[in-house]
């Protein structure tokens, strides 16, 4: 799952791979705004078909907190 997430910020958000491990934080470590963060969010939704819950977006901080959420539905 890290590596479709990572594929992810790299083609969609443009991303340098090499920013992109577990532990980076999205806006800290990636330079993601909100508007971006949303966008990407929004992707990943897609992408899997799932859905975030609004709630939950505020644990999302690192790449492996994404991971692990979308493993675990």
């Amino acid at each position: 799952m890290f590596e479709k997430i990572k594929k992810l910020l790299v083609e969609q958000m443009g991303i340098d791979e090499k920013l992109i491990i577990p532990e980076a934080k999205l806006i800290a470590d990636l330079e993601l705004n909100s508007i971006e963060l949303a966008e990407f969010i929004l992707t990943c939704e897609e992408e899997f078909e799932i859905s975030i819950k609004d709630e939950d977006l505020k644990k999302l901080v690192c790449v492996s907190d994404i991971v692990e959420y979308i493993e675990n539905l």
